[in-house]
């Protein structure tokens, strides 16, 4: 059930947008695990082709590319529970390398862990062995994406300094918190609190007031219970002792005061089906007929 940050959002933030009119200052709350940094940089120039001043707000977690899109604000106000994350690339084309554990599954490529084992093999068998090393690794991985991978990090933090420029004018302070996220912080999944994103990034962070925080917190409840964010999702759980069962998942949100919210969701039927694969032993699957996926307007 989980959602991506991704281009078809655009267009919708247009018709937000369009309600508000061009204002003075814009405040985005905004939570989210990742996706498409082409996303996140669309995003964060509409947003501000309607505003002087963007701040935003993160109730709990903004990473990846939504970390990127935080380095477009003005102010960043975080909750004390709020982390935002490094923004270094991972790219999954057709190309990448096929997963073991399932048909038609690729596994994603970090740009970071080509590097890291580039090093580690630098390390341990010396400067040259780069060759046999790069060799090896481009028997696994096909060369286009290690290419790409090495693309998305440049032009990852290409973005990013054109998205701090904005508010940002001391140029090392811009390479300092852009080497941090793309490449420093060692792991995808480290997490930024608000005291290092202030003291040791440099970013313009600050903490909301306790009446401002009970604001955030009560509006991220209910979005968190709209979504089921504390529910893994298990079919087996939705089905109970039905051998059928329909669903409407809401997935994402985007809502603002002006307009009616748009929900992202998806729409089917789970059944469970039994097939006798050899004399009295039988399997066990659940099918999912997915019937709607996509936005709606309430």
């Amino acid at each position: 059930m989980e959602t991506q940050l991704a281009s078809d959002v655009a267009d919708l933030f247009v018709a937000h947008l369009d309600e508000i009119g061009v204002s003075p200052k814009i405040s985005l709350i905004l939570y989210t695990r990742g996706g498409e940094v082409s996303a996140a940089w669309h995003l964060a120039n509409l947003i501000r082709a309607f505003c002087d001043n963007l701040e935003i707000i993160v109730p709990a977690k903004c990473h990846s590319a939504g970390t990127l899109l935080c380095l477009a604000a003005d102010t960043l106000v975080m909750t004390k529970q709020a982390t935002l994350s490094p923004i270094d690339p991972t790219v999954n084309t057709l190309l990448n390398p096929q997963s073991h554990f399932g048909q038609h599954q690729t596994v994603p490529v970090s740009v970071e862990d080509l590097n890291a084992y580039l090093d580690q093999a630098a390390s341990a068998l010396g400067p040259e062995s780069i060759s046999g090393a790069f060799d090896r690794l481009a028997q696994e991985v096909h060369p286009l994406v290690i290419g790409h991978a090495y693309r998305a990090r440049s032009h990852i933090r290409m973005l990013g300094q054109r998205l701090l420029s904005g508010h940002i004018t001391d140029s090392s302070t811009t390479e300092s918190i852009l080497d941090f996220l793309c490449s420093e912080s060692g792991s995808h999944d480290y997490t930024i609190h608000r005291r290092e994103a202030k003291t040791q990034l440099g970013l313009p962070v600050e903490a909301p007031s306790d009446a401002f925080y009970e604001t955030i917190k009560s509006l991220y409840n209910s979005i968190a219970s709209d979504l089921d964010m504390a529910i893994p999702y298990d079919p087996h759980a939705l089905l109970g002792h039905h051998d059928e069962f329909g669903y409407a998942h809401p997935r994402a949100i985007l809502e603002s005061v002006s307009h009616p919210p748009h929900v992202f969701v998806s729409e089917g039927r789970l059944r469970r089906r039994s097939e006798e694969t050899t004399p009295g032993v039988f399997t066990h699957t659940i099918q999912d007929q997915r019937t709607f996926e996509g936005w709606r307007s309430l």
